[in-house]
């Protein structure tokens, strides 16, 4: 039943087509009391048709089913015909429609639009004015309320959805993270298993050079300390670069350049975080270092936003460089922390300070006196080698 139910939200047009029979259905039981049958058939035919791509194309079909109803209402009139089609409900699923997956902006015109019908059905069928108007407004306002709810209940699973991305994002960045960091110490370790090798066989051969003529027996004793060397310095060379065989930097992980701080912010804004982004200045030129940097600053700073800026949070990043300087700023509106599916190690701002020292640039952070909290940094494109 669980699969079933998958596959009927993944194909909308399956489930409204079986509403559309429905509607038709009612209208089948209504013909008997119709004095134009071909006339009425035919609407009862065409009324429905929208309601099959109402959530494909729920602005068209609303449209389609408005206009179809007019000339429903229009056309029996002028033939004397009385006689409601049931299947008109289906104006009430397309306001249904409109609220829950276009917007109240649409659904308030669209049920303005409705109300004029009513009152144009209400004096073409010479009806009960006050019978017409409680069922209408009943009837519209049950499909606005039942909207509500389910555009809320989408609202919030998108967001969950976003936000649930961001946490697997962010855990492949510090999987990815632990992987460079494990990389760096196996480069350090070949470091000094190949200065100390190196030296111990400049040394020796330097002794071998001097004692070759006076004891080739020294001699030959510092050519084997050498050979040695050379061999145990091979073997661990070997065992150290085949665990730098493996390469971990898959695609969808940090981007440099404009293109990795735009994805940044665009998934942040996915979550529902409203954010203003500003770059200027040759970005794309930095080295990939400095790059990464600004990178992981932009992130880390916009995900202490989504999880403690409050319950409508919005940030404002600029980036620019100057010259030889690269600026961050990341501001957002502060409030109160609200909880989120994001958990946090509270080690954000500890990890930037270190990064940004890392690769010699500066970094403040705190709250400002309007309640806005502010993010800066600084970074140097080239920094000198010691």
């Amino acid at each position: 039943m669980r699969r079933f139910s998958l596959w009927v939200r993944d194909n909308p047009v399956v489930a409204d087509s079986v509403l559309a029979v429905g509607l038709f259905l009612l209208d089948l039981a209504a013909l008997q009391s119709s004095t134009q049958k071909p006339v009425f058939l035919v609407f009862a035919l065409l009324l429905p048709l929208p309601v099959v791509v109402r959530r494909v194309y729920p602005r068209t079909a609303a449209l389609a089913l408005f206009v179809l109803a007019q000339l429903s209402t229009g056309l029996s009139g002028a033939l004397g015909d009385h006689t409601l089609h049931p299947s008109s409900l289906g104006l009430g699923i397309a306001l249904y429609t409109l609220v829950a997956y276009v917007g109240r902006r649409q659904g308030l015109f669209y049920l303005a639009l409705l109300l004029a019908d009513g009152v144009s059905t209400m004096l073409v069928l010479h009806q009960d004015p006050t019978t017409v108007v409680a069922s209408t407004l009943t009837f519209y306002a049950l499909c606005w309320t039942l909207a509500e709810f389910t555009g809320a209940r989408h609202a919030y699973d998108t967001e969950v959805q976003a936000r649930l991305a961001v946490a697997d994002y962010d855990r492949e960045r510090r999987a990815h993270d632990a992987v460079a960091a494990e990389r760096t110490r196996i480069a350090r370790e070949l470091h000094d298993v190949v200065a100390h090798t190196v030296s111990v066989m400049i040394v020796q051969a330097d002794g071998a050079r001097y004692t070759l003529r006076r004891d080739p027996d020294a001699a030959e004793r510092a050519l084997g300390t050498i050979a040695g060397t050379g061999r145990d310095a091979l073997r661990e060379l070997r065992r150290t670069v085949a665990l730098l065989r493996t390469e971990h930097a898959p695609d969808d992980l940090p981007q440099h350049g404009t293109a990795g701080i735009a994805r940044v912010v665009a998934m942040m804004r996915d979550t529902g975080l409203a954010v203003d982004l500003e770059l200027s200045g040759e970005l794309d030129d930095v080295p990939p270092e400095v790059s990464l940097g600004v990178h992981r600053v932009v992130q880390e700073a916009l995900t202490n936003t989504l999880r403690h800026a409050g319950a409508h949070p919005k940030a404002w990043v600029t980036v620019r460089r100057t010259g030889d300087r690269v600026h961050i700023e990341v501001v957002d509106t502060g409030g109160v922390p609200v909880h989120t599916a994001i958990t946090g190690s509270g080690l954000g701002l500890v990890g930037m300070r270190e990064r940004i020292a890392v690769l010699g640039g500066v970094m403040a952070a705190g709250r400002e006196p309007s309640g806005r909290w502010r993010v800066a940094a600084e970074l140097p494109v080239h920094r000198e080698t010691p």
